[in-house]
């Protein structure tokens, strides 16, 4: 589909890549982009219609689509990391990981879908991870486990969705320059340049982004043994 023209919902706008993602729409002549956040107040972009939503909330989501009838490009990026491991973290903040990031996204597939639809078809992105193939860290285990889950909804939603001809395409990335990972030493990428290559690949119709090295490198690596993923556990 063409950026140009189009109709865009993207949630987590307010911040980090999902602001990115907002104004590289606008730069791109997209028609109208509804910036979705918790606060739409927050919302601080030229161009942009902020929109309320909750995307753990199903009463907000129901509202955030009959708001936006006219979307056909939706790009799931609102997400959260508690730094919560398996054994040591807490339950709530598992829950409120695979809430935000499995549920949140399904929940937004199920009410934009029929929309999409409706409005000829366009395309669903889902802002997944690297970590959606590997655990690096006993803290990012319920990051990790909630990406898993949203990268197999993703390849779901593809296949039921081709029929209505919306296209389905997943962002895999390691650490962006963004507040997320502020606490992160190491090589991080421009969110600015994710956001590109995201639109891009929607443009030419791809199932998949593979955004930096590290998920490029870790893409790789999944057809092989499973211990060269882990070399941590090397003894």
């Amino acid at each position: 589909m063409k950026i140009e023209g189009s109709v865009a919902l993207v949630t987590g706008a307010n911040r980090g890549l999902g602001r990115r993602f907002a104004a590289a729409l606008v730069e791109r002549g997209a028609a109208k982009v509804y910036a979705a956040a918790r606060r739409p107040e927050t919302i601080d972009l030229p161009g942009v219609v902020p929109l309320a939503l909750d995307i753990t909330d199903r009463a907000s989501v129901k509202a955030a689509a009959e708001h936006a009838p006219d979307v056909d490009l939706l790009i799931n990026n609102a997400g959260v990391s508690t730094n919560s491991s398996a054994l040591a973290g807490a339950l709530d903040d598992i829950r409120l990981e695979m809430e935000t990031h499995y549920f949140g996204t399904l929940g937004m597939a199920r009410e934009f879908a029929p929309i999409l639809g409706r409005n000829g078809g366009g395309a669903i992105l889902n802002v997944l991870s690297v970590l959606s193939w590997v655990a690096v860290s006993p803290r990012v285990a319920g990051y990790s486990a909630a990406k898993a889950a949203a990268l197999q909804l993703t390849n779901s939603l593809r296949i039921e969705l081709k029929e209505q001809g919306t296209l389905v395409t997943a962002l895999h990335v390691g650490y962006m320059d963004t507040d997320m990972a502020a606490h992160v030493d190491g090589p991080k990428v421009d969110p600015a340049e994710v956001a590109a290559q995201a639109l891009d690949a929607i443009e030419q119709g791809s199932f998949e982004v593979l955004a930096d090295d590290v998920s490029r490198r870790v893409r790789s690596l999944l057809s092989g043994d499973v211990a060269g993923l882990y070399p941590q556990l090397a003894s």
